[in-house]
């Protein structure tokens, strides 16, 4: 059985056909799903999301492209909904999707910055592993990891280079792959995949987003995990089987409450 690390489940591109997509995913055996919320305003939607859907489980945090018209309160709230979920039974794996994006501009870096750091924080307060997005920014993502230390985290969608992977590996944290490996231009994603020791790796669909090469820029579905788990088993030279197991005891490594989610 898979673990999808990283699946925005409760998004708007899936209000239409949820519960297919859901049904779906699990009848190829992606058996868990982390949901990252994007947003303060979305946290009650993933909460329901993982509330409907057994093998959802939630993560909360204010994504680098939402900060923008994000409160201080947010903060707060933040703190407060991990508090307050901490013992329900969908309990948040990890805070996220958290980090910083220098590729999208014009961007406020002060801000950003401000906000990853302070949930950083929250997140070392709570005892819990982060959910990292790192486009552009990794060697800053590092710096703020190093600066405020944390339970660990998934670098999500990584794509930088050995030395990066290995400090990311050195302070606690697992490396996120999923349908970029399938692309042909990603030659260096996909040789750094195939030669990563195979404790650093996770799986993750990144769905709506992130899509395979084979649905041409489509929407991209939690079922699409199989395949990309037997393109990286190519690249590693390794059976499927064997890298599931692998890949779904990394996920339950880094993000503990997996083990209590079954």
């Amino acid at each position: 059985m898979l673990i999808d690390t990283h699946c925005h489940l409760a998004a708007n591109d899936f209000a239409a056909d949820r519960a297919a997509v859901f049904a779906a995913a699990q009848a190829v055996g992606v058996a868990t799903l982390v949901v990252p919320a994007l947003s303060a305003d979305g946290f009650a939607a993933v909460r329901d999301c993982c509330r409907r859907y057994p093998g959802c489980i939630p993560a909360y945090g204010i994504h680098p492209l939402c900060v923008g018209d994000a409160r201080e309160e947010d903060l707060a709230e933040l703190r407060r909904w991990l508090e307050r979920e901490a013992d329900s039974a969908q309990a948040p794996v990890a805070v996220g999707e958290i980090g910083l994006d220098f590729l999208v501009g014009p961007t406020d870096v002060e801000r950003q910055q401000h906000f990853f750091l302070e949930q950083l924080r929250i997140a070392r307060d709570a005892g819990l592993p982060v959910l990292l997005h790192t486009r552009r920014a990794i060697d800053q993502v590092l710096a703020g990891l190093r600066r405020i230390g944390v339970n660990g985290g998934i670098a999500h969608a990584f794509n930088g280079s050995r030395q990066q992977a290995d400090e990311f590996l050195r302070i606690g944290c697992k490396l996120g792959y999923g349908g970029t490996l399938s692309q042909a231009r990603a030659s260096r994603i996909r040789q750094l995949a195939a030669t990563l020791p195979a404790e650093a790796i996770v799986l993750e669909s990144d769905a709506p987003d992130m899509p395979p090469a084979w649905l041409a820029g489509g929407r991209n579905t939690p079922a699409e995990l199989p395949r990309i788990l037997a393109i990286l088993a190519e690249l590693r030279a390794t059976a499927p089987i064997d890298l599931a197991a692998t890949t779904s005891a990394n996920a339950r490594q880094v993000l503990p409450r997996l083990r209590l989610a079954g």
